[in-house]
């Protein structure tokens, strides 16, 4: 069982930084079309445990299909290091892109699919 670990994250040049604490014991690999192309692990964490550092200005943010993801991208590398979005219950949630955090070998990480693509 893992637990709550503090870590940092950025996209691929550096210009956008967070802090979030999260749990990568529980990292979900949708298939839905943006999650499959773009290659995202994702560990959905509650608004209060990610902090943006920098580069709030340098992100453009993208919406499709339900519009209920408000996905980021850094203007100047294009990388999607978190996500926008509301939990089930109503409660502000960030997907981060395990990709993007500092120090994490995803290959030891164990992954839950989820079928987006299907919703």
């Amino acid at each position: 069982m893992s637990e709550l670990q503090t870590h940092q994250g950025a996209c691929h040049c550096g210009a956008v930084r967070y802090t979030a604490e999260t749990d990568l014991g529980q990292v979900i690999e949708c298939n839905c079309s943006i999650c499959s192309k773009h290659g995202l692990l994702i560990s959905f964490v509650p608004d209060g445990n990610f902090a943006l550092l920098s580069g709030e200005g340098n992100l453009k943010e993208y919406l499709f299909n339900t519009h209920k993801i408000r996905h980021q991208f850094c203007q100047t590398c294009g990388t999607e290091p978190f996500a926008y979005g509301t939990a089930p219950d109503g409660k502000k949630m960030v997907a981060l892109n395990v990709r993007c955090l500092d120090g994490v070998d995803i290959a030891v990480l164990k992954t839950t699919p989820f079928d987006g693509r299907s919703r």
